[in-house]
């Protein structure tokens, strides 16, 4: 990359550098892991010559942390698709049930926002419409971090929450539905063609917390691309310029995943996944009364500790998916 003419064709030196970047990514994390393993044959090594409670301790410690190594590394190896390197954009609608399914959807921002900081990553609210009483109507967040959108993709689908809804005076079981879509975030050099006649912007005043500012002007914008039919809004800038530059970004992010659609060989599960994302066609469901149950109906993995899911520790549905699912995709390769 350091010699002569390298950037010159910059589509091609982009490629490169993105291929040297991925191959560290799996390279790097295989040294550290042998490094631990040399490190602990010498400690055991040690401990075979001269037994020692503080070698054994260590040694113990070391183990753990190679296995637990191991298994985040095993994990990544499911992630190959084309785009699963790269960051996610996680878009959550409230479905049918008014307050009560708005408040879910608030809930599963929360829980996602939670895994997000669990794991490092990075997080911008693209967008998101308050209820009228309480919750959120839907909301579009990034989340930055390396393999992200391979890890949150298998959470696409219907969430179905049960609970005694703290809205109902009643205090009567309530069931909520809200979905959940997650698309690839394209990088800026990735050419997606959007012409300007092609998409039609409309100006409103923005919703809910925000000061005078936000309820005054018309500052939020929705972008309607007419030959797709995808329809975009941003409403968090008090800028009506930066809203429309969040907005395209958006547009563009959903129309690269429509275009990738097209060209995997994946389309047809993929939309087949989508099509069938209807309220009563859940992918897992959160049960807090009469029990407390999170259960997973696509691996049928069932955890009864419903607060530290929805504290974002969502990894073992995660993992559950991609090695029943994304084993198989490898296989059929």
């Amino acid at each position: 990359m350091a010699g002569a003419g390298f950037w010159d064709d910059q589509e091609r030196a982009r490629d490169v550098v993105q291929r040297v970047k991925t191959l560290k990514g799996w390279v790097e994390p295989f040294d550290r892991i042998e490094g631990r393993v040399r490190s602990a044959r010498e400690l055991n090594e040690l401990l075979a010559a001269e037994p020692d409670e503080e070698i054994e301790r260590e040694l113990d410690q070391e183990t753990s942390a190679i296995e637990s190594a191991l298994r985040e590394y095993e994990l990544r190896s499911l992630l190959q698709g084309p785009d699963d390197w790269r960051d996610a954009q996680v878009e959550i609608s409230a479905g049918a049930g008014g307050t009560e399914a708005m408040d879910w959807a608030q809930m599963l921002l929360r829980m996602y926002t939670r895994w997000a900081e669990r794991h490092g990553f990075g997080i911008e609210i693209l967008d998101m419409s308050e209820g009228e009483e309480a919750g959120i109507k839907g909301a579009v967040l990034e989340i930055k971090g390396h393999y992200a959108y391979g890890f949150l993709r298998p959470e696409t689908g219907v969430h179905r929450l049960v609970r005694i809804s703290p809205f109902d005076s009643n205090a009567r079981r309530h069931t909520s539905f809200a979905s959940v879509f997650v698309y690839p975030v394209v990088d800026e050099e990735i050419n997606i063609e959007i012409r300007e006649e092609d998409v039609k912007m409309d100006v409103f005043r923005a919703s809910g917390a925000g000061g005078q500012h936000v309820n005054k002007t018309s500052s939020a914008v929705r972008l309607t691309h007419i030959p797709s039919g995808v329809v975009v809004s941003s409403q968090q800038e008090r800028s009506q310029f930066k809203n429309k530059a969040t907005a395209m970004k958006q547009l563009k992010n959903k129309l690269y995943q429509i275009e990738a659609d097209k060209q995997a060989a994946a389309k047809a599960k993929l939309d087949a996944t989508k099509s069938d994302v209807s309220f009563g066609s859940q992918i897992r469901s959160y049960v807090f009364q009469p029990y407390t149950m999170v259960n997973d109906h696509r691996t049928e993995l069932k955890i009864p500790d419903v607060q530290r899911i929805m504290d974002g520790d969502i990894d073992e549905f995660i993992e559950a998916y991609l090695k029943q699912y994304g084993a198989g995709a490898l296989e059929a390769r």
